[in-house]
């Protein structure tokens, strides 16, 4: 008859085997059923930066200068970052107030630089976002 292991448990079969991660992914709609895309020059650093920021200048940061940093740095694409502050404050659980003066303060320390000055009207502000303090110009 059939050579193959009796089950483990009575009554129980053997379980197929499964699909491979990619058919499933692309069943599932949580992925793409290709190979994983390339890393850009953008994004082949990010956790480097984050290692950076968390081993060398996170120390010298106030709570909400810490999580405000790691907010806009979270955000950002193609370089920069355009949050407002608002939406921020609401992230990290504190009030905008404090938000502004993080931002103040991680400005004047060069971890980030502004682009575009936001405004009523005028939208977000748009920011550079550093690991490490850029040393002013």
């Amino acid at each position: 008859m059939n050579d193959s292991k009796p089950p483990i448990l009575r009554g129980c079969s053997v379980l197929p085997a499964m699909e491979p991660a990619r058919h499933v992914a692309a069943s599932t709609g949580y992925g793409k059923s290709n190979d994983n895309p390339k890393r850009t020059a953008t994004t082949s650093n990010r956790f480097g930066e984050l290692n950076s920021f968390v081993d060398c200048s996170m120390t010298d940061l106030s709570r909400a200068e810490a999580l405000t940093w790691l907010v806009l740095w979270r955000d950002t694409k193609q370089g920069t970052v355009r949050t407002s502050m608002l939406d921020v404050a609401r992230r990290i659980g504190t009030t905008r107030r404090a938000v502004v003066d993080a931002v103040g303060k991680l400005e004047k320390r060069g971890f980030l630089i502004v682009v575009y000055r936001g405004g009523m009207k005028r939208g977000a502000n748009v920011n550079r976002v550093h690991p490490i303090p850029k040393p002013p110009d």
